[in-house]
């Protein structure tokens, strides 16, 4: 072909028109343009039969499109936009599809470069490019109205609009009514608010704010918000997937059976978290449920499950969990009721106990054998650090039993035995153990009835270990007195750093009210029915009535009468009634009957007073 290396931007079917419209390229409608800049239409052209590309010139405007033919067949083009126009350059040697363009185009030919086909197009020339299709047609029909150059100023006037350079060979670069704006997808909700509000919306509860606030929290704390077993469904689900909460307090919301089986599930999920929180929520129905999926879980690390009702059968459970390979290292188990039937099933689980470091049973009813039972689980237990046994029912037995717990236990560490019902005795057989352990560093065996002396007994067995690593005692409402005050400052400078707290020192004993001494003498003298005369008979042995102050007392001592020495001056003072240091008969009369009318103003007072008091 001659003209094979000549390129077009766009050959246009009907080359009449072309000519007749002065050789610019005919204004089509934008969905036209856009099927044929696609791929697929510029391979079916390129095997199809092209009408052979004719030369055109035109008229070359200051601010149109330029053609110039070239000679050997080709053809340069160029198009400058007004406003910050680019050069568009076409390939050299290859031919685009025909395609109907409205503005101005322009192709330039490149050797080695590919064919691309921009358009310069603006949506006012493509709204006005039906009626110039049209005002074509008509030219071609009926002969031009106009100039070929008035043509041609008008064409170039309108492309000179908002013009925007567009490569019609790229899909995207098009903008036509037939194109769907596909929106992207939503991106993945990873906090999970979303899919609480979907289950929320499904089970028919309120969504916690609190929880939509604080789920990607460490540490997460819904207590007290009377979630149920519906609101711990919603909860649970997002909670499957988390990975953010690591502490997850879910204390009193009355979660019941229902709720406890969707904890369950989660923790079946989850992998994260290691400190959970279920007390108060009646969870006794589900605990093999929870004890199952504690003894599976590899994150957990703390569980309180206090106050949750768990009794004697629920006991079954929990010892089987503590006899398994499981990861928790802290149970609370405490307010519960647990009896004698559970300490019986607890104390070889607490023996065989592997894994647990930290076991707290308070607030429930271990007594009798169920004491003995947990106090020989730790006699020979080999991994628990801390146990705490307070407000339950030890007393003597379970005294007993700890003491010998303390004896052979070589890593217990803390112990609390407070409100037990621990006497005296029962803190000396506790001593006892104490007298030989060097682990244990806290004892708390306050609230107990084992009084000062029980405190003293204590005390007296750590001075007695001297590998004793004692830190911390508690006596909390145990009185003291000054025998306790000695012997704990004998255990202070044997480990100065101990602490210790107790109920206070006892208060000083009040002294006792003062005999008189005449009740002594009456009192020998109705023992041994005598008369007064008789009496005082035995003092006067020169028979003379009157006896001096020696003989009084010499007389007292024969007879037997025990009188403190200032009881035997004030008897002296108040019988020798002249002072002349003589006793005789008649002042000894005088006195006894004095006190004998004492006595009756002291009785009446009594017994006047005592129903007042009554």
């Amino acid at each position: 072909m001659a003209d094979s290396s000549m390129t077009s931007s766009c050959n246009h079917p009907t080359a009449s028109t072309q000519r007749a419209t002065g050789g610019a390229p005919l204004q089509g409608n934008l969905r036209a343009a856009h099927y044929k800049a696609t791929p697929s239409s510029k391979s079916k052209k390129r095997d199809s039969t092209e009408e052979p590309v004719t030369r055109r010139k035109a008229k070359a405007t200051s601010k149109g499109s330029r053609f110039k033919s070239a000679p050997g067949g080709q053809r340069t083009s160029s198009l400058l936009s007004q406003g910050g126009g680019r050069l568009l350059d076409g390939a050299e040697g290859q031919h685009g599809p025909p395609s109907r363009v409205s503005g101005a185009s322009s192709v330039s030919s490149r050797p080695g470069s590919r064919h691309q086909c921009y358009k310069t197009i603006s949506r006012a020339s493509s709204r006005r490019s039906q009626a110039e299709s049209a005002q074509s047609k008509q030219t071609e029909r009926g002969g031009s109205s106009d100039s070929e150059s008035d043509h041609d100023e008008n064409k170039t006037r309108n492309a000179e609009l908002d013009q925007i350079a567009i490569n019609i060979a790229d899909e995207k670069a098009w903008d036509t009514d037939l194109e769907e704006d596909d929106a992207p997808p939503p991106a993945f909700d990873h906090s999970g608010k979303n899919m609480y509000l979907e289950e929320c919306k499904q089970l028919g509860v309120i969504p916690t704010s609190y929880f939509l606030r604080h789920m990607s929290d460490q540490k997460l704390d819904m207590k007290h918000h009377g979630l149920a077993a519906s609101g711990m469904k919603a909860i649970a689900t997002v909670m499957m997937s988390n990975t953010t909460v690591l502490t997850l307090d879910l204390s009193d919301n009355w979660l019941g059976y229902e709720g406890g089986l969707a904890v369950c599930g989660m923790l079946r999920e989850n992998c994260f978290i290691t400190d959970l929180n279920l007390s108060d929520n009646r969870l006794n129905s589900c605990a093999a449920e929870l004890c199952h999926i504690m003894s599976h879980n590899d994150t957990l690390r703390r569980v309180t499950l206090a106050g949750n009702d768990f009794d004697d059968k629920s006991a079954e459970y929990f010892a089987e969990f503590m006899t398994s390979p499981c990861r928790v290292e802290y149970l609370d188990l405490s307010h519960n009721n647990l009896c004698e039937g559970a300490g019986l099933l607890l104390g070889p689980a607490i023996s065989d106990n592997a894994s647990l470091k930290e076991l707290d049973l308070s607030w429930n009813h271990l007594r009798r054998k169920g004491a003995i039972a947990v106090a020989a689980g730790v006699k020979t237990n080999v991994c628990m650090k801390k146990i705490n046994v307070s407000w339950n029912g030890f007393g003597h037995e379970g005294s007993v039993a700890l003491g010998d717990a303390l004896k052979a236990n070589s890593v217990l560490e803390e112990l609390d035995v407070m409100n037990n019902r621990i006497t005296t005795e029962g803190a000396v057989l506790i001593g006892k153990g104490l007298s030989v352990n060097e682990t244990l560093k806290v004892l708390r065996i306050g609230k107990n009835p084992l009084q000062s002396a029980g405190a003293w007994g204590i005390c007296a067995a750590i001075v007695r270990n001297p590998n004793c690593v004692m830190e911390e005692l508690d006596f909390s409402d145990v009185l003291v007195n000054s025998d306790f005050e000695a012997i704990f400052q004998q255990v202070k400078d044997q480990l100065p750093g101990l602490t210790a707290r107790h109920g206070g020192t006892e208060p000083p004993l009040k002294p006792k009210a003062r005999v008189h001494p005449m009740v002594k003498l009456m009192t020998y003298i109705d023992k041994n029915n005598l008369r007064l005369v008789d009496f005082f008979n035995k003092f006067d042995k020169d028979g003379s009535m009157s006896v001096t102050h020696d003989e009084f007392r010499q007389g007292l001592m024969e007879t037997g009468i025990q009188l403190p020495e200032e009881d035997v001056d004030f008897l002296l003072e108040e019988l020798d009634r002249d002072g002349d240091g003589e006793i005789n008969y008649s002042e000894l009369v005088i006195g006894h009957t004095d006190f004998q009318e004492q006595e009756k103003k002291m009785s009446t007072v009594i017994t006047v007073l005592r129903p007042m008091t009554s």
